[in-house]
């Protein structure tokens, strides 16, 4: 009885291979882009003070209006400086009337030398009388240029081109030369986009351009609300040293700004191009798998069988990762039910096709820490 009980058991039959999906990797042109984070701020800001001491008689501006240069922001009361002006064109009259008799004088003195009817000491008086006065009318003819200036400052007016903050000395308000600050000017156009960038990068774009660094090279900037690159730039100063606390080296971009819509303090992502476009390999960033420090990508070998390729990772380019080196355009990479398949195992795999999508790389609000190239177009 157990013999035949042995006999007649049936064996388990092996489990099926799992189905996965494998597809070849997308082939395409892509350029790099590394990305930071930064902030804008104004190329200039100048605090308005008052030239001259007074009361402010207008205020000549809408508060956060648009201004340019020389245009009339304050009205401080010229009366007294309108007095002081007439007080120092009447010393300079005075004074030019002083000169022309020391002329007179002297002339006569120098006629009576030449007949002998005077000594020389007597010219040699006249003479330095005739001079005093000449420097007295050069002094007179100062304060009345100073006195004009002081007039002048009486209209506060804007230093440069840009968008001005509100009031901050109304009529009635007594401001103090030099030192009250009434309002300030923010220049917008161009703005800046200022950003730290790595040590490790600084030298990768001076290598690339033979020592020259990141100058003039193109930027693309989103604000925190948008999900495209849509503002232009260029890289305009990199700072002359590195922060040994941080490792990072200070720089800015300059964007064009002519509607003023950019404003200084909002923050932003930007992509700086690293490199010229180039033969590419894509594959999902799914298909990727962390193995301690390794990145791998699962094939489908012959047979079937799954084998793996560590990789290195480029940038993300519309959801599909760059893979910079490890796996060759004719691998078929599983790209679905990649949790079923395991190094050495036998598959079931269909064909698919690495499909793009398009705005997937600009989802997230965060940027990664910009130490490495992260996008890619």
């Amino acid at each position: 009885m157990i013999g035949l009980g042995a006999g007649c058991a049936k064996k388990t039959p092996p489990p099926a291979p799992p189905n996965v999906v494998a597809a070849k990797p997308l082939q395409r042109q892509v350029s790099d882009w590394d990305d930071y984070v930064g902030r804008f701020e104004a190329t200039n800001t100048v605090d308005i003070r008052p030239r001259v001491s007074g009361y402010v008689q207008k205020v000549a501006f809408r508060d956060g209006q648009i201004v340019h240069r020389g245009q009339v922001l304050f009205h401080i009361d010229p009366r007294p400086y309108q007095a002081a002006l007439q007080q120092a064109q009447a010393q300079e009259a005075r004074a030019t009337a002083t000169l022309q008799d020391a002329k007179v004088e002297l002339n006569r003195s120098r006629a009576l030398l030449a007949a002998k009817a005077t000594s020389q000491q007597d010219v040699d008086t006249r003479q330095a009388a005739e001079q005093q006065a000449e420097a007295d009318l050069q002094a007179a003819r100062a304060a009345v240029a100073t006195a004009q200036l002081n007039l002048g400052f009486t209209r506060v007016v804007a230093p440069i081109d840009g968008r001005v903050s509100d009031s901050r000395a109304q009529p009635g308000n007594l401001v103090t030369q030099d030192s009250t600050v009434m309002t300030d000017v923010v220049a917008l156009d161009p703005i800046r986009f200022a950003f730290q960038a790595p040590e490790d990068l600084l030298l990768k774009y001076q290598r690339a351009k033979g020592g020259g660094g990141a100058s003039g090279t193109p930027v693309q900037i989103r604000l925190q609300d948008e999900t495209s690159y849509r503002w232009d730039g260029k890289i305009a100063f990199v700072d002359n040293a590195i922060d040994t606390g941080s490792g990072t080296i200070r720089a800015y971009a300059l964007a064009p700004n002519p509607a003023l819509f950019l404003k200084p303090g909002m923050f932003g992502h930007m992509r700086l191009l690293t490199s010229r476009p180039h033969a590419a390999l894509l594959v999902p960033d799914q298909a990727v798998v962390t193995d301690m420090t390794r990145q791998l990508v699962y094939v489908v070998g012959p047979g079937g069988v799954i084998g793996q390729r560590p990789v290195q990772l480029g940038p993300l380019i519309d959801g599909l990762r760059v893979i910079r080196s490890g796996l060759q355009p004719t691998d078929w990479v599983v790209i679905s039910g990649i949790q079923r398949a395991k190094p050495g195992q036998k598959v079931t795999a269909a064909a698919g096709r690495v499909e793009p999508q398009p705005g997937a790389a600009a989802q997230p609000d965060l940027g990664p820490p910009p130490g490495s190239a992260t996008f890619a177009q």
